[in-house]
């Protein structure tokens, strides 16, 4: 009863205090209530999914070879285990020894999964042409993560660097790239590099589209980790040197933790960029999530089923940045992010 009382009080105050606000609640409200209705109606009475139910193979994991699938299956059950497990860790209800060796499982678990996918060393090899659809958004998105990630501290580290030559490449990189177009240097790495390579030597498509997006990611996370060096007092480094740490030590055990800790916002806000930027290898011909539903698109008989695809599409993108974003979020909970 108090709970109805005190959601009445708070809908007078804020949606019907006055005239005007409440002529805009009612008109806001028939505006919401009419699209919600379009489009519910047209999800369920005017949409042809068959679109998707017929092609749902080809968006996920595309033409890998169907009799191979018990190793993508595989590889999900790794990645749902280990995630299980860190979100565990961010509940804090695993034993502390289990939280200690997952980043170590983590790490073993990147190499096995791409043995599983592209095999080699004992298994079928499968081609990387065939890695379409989701699974090579995937594959794609978090091998640029996790090259990037490391090669941006680099690049800060560098930027604020007393060494002449180390701080002015890292500049002179870091401001070249961010003055380029991620097409532009995906169309370099894609069309480009091959002319100028000897022709003994052919880099997969695949590769050459994870050093494009490596590259650019790398140069936009350097400036994200070099604001958050920025914000370190310089009284923690002098209070370190005073204590008879290295210069190394002191970056990699006092400075380093409290920057990456104060711009964790920022840098999963790049990473959720560049998993939507792979859409843009579509432009350079490979078939990810987008050059995927461009084919399946191509059937004359799915002609015109745009409406469907996108939606379709958009979810499975939202799906995962929001699950990326609330991932940071708890994070940022659990080391308490502008909290102390």
């Amino acid at each position: 009863m108090n709970q109805n009382f005190q959601f009445k009080k708070w809908v007078q105050k804020n949606l019907f205090n006055n005239w005007y606000n409440s002529i805009l609640t009612i008109v806001c409200s028939w505006l919401l209530i009419s699209s919600i209705k379009g489009i519910l109606s047209w999800v369920f009475t005017q949409a042809q999914w068959s679109v998707i139910n017929v092609n749902l193979q080809l968006f996920l994991v595309g033409r890998f070879p169907q009799q191979l699938h018990g190793r993508l299956w595989l590889s999900l059950v790794i990645i749902l285990s280990l995630s299980g497990l860190t979100w565990g860790t961010f509940i804090q209800r695993l034993p502390q020894l289990i939280n200690s060796f997952l980043p170590l499982a983590w790490g073993l678990s990147f190499p096995i999964i791409l043995w599983l996918i592209g095999g080699g060393f004992g298994l079928e090899k499968v081609d990387t042409n065939l890695w379409n659809g989701l699974l090579l958004t995937l594959v794609m998105a978090v091998i640029s993560i996790i090259i990037s990630f490391p090669l941006g501290i680099l690049l800060a580290l560098g930027r604020q660097s007393q060494m002449f030559m180390v701080r002015n490449l890292s500049i002179f990189y870091i401001e070249i790239i961010r003055g380029l177009p991620l097409i532009g240097i995906l169309f370099l790495a894609q069309v480009m590099l091959p002319l100028v390579l000897p022709d003994d030597i052919r880099l997969d498509r695949v590769l050459r589209g994870i050093a494009g997006l490596t590259l650019f990611s790398a140069a936009y996370l350097a400036e994200n980790v070099r604001g958050g060096l920025q914000s370190i007092p310089r009284g923690q480094s002098e209070a370190a040197k005073a204590l008879g740490l290295s210069t190394p030590l002191i970056i990699l055990l006092v400075v380093l933790p409290q920057a990456l800790r104060a711009v964790i916002p920022a840098l999963v806000g790049q990473f959720i960029g560049l998993f939507k930027d792979t859409s843009l290898l579509s432009i350079v011909g490979l078939l990810e999530l987008i050059g995927i539903s461009r084919s399946i698109l191509a059937q004359p008989e799915f002609l015109n089923r745009y409406a469907e695809v996108y939606l379709f599409i958009g979810l499975i993108y939202w799906v995962f940045c929001y699950s990326m974003s609330l991932a940071s979020q708890r994070l940022e909970k659990q080391l308490g992010v502008g909290q102390r």
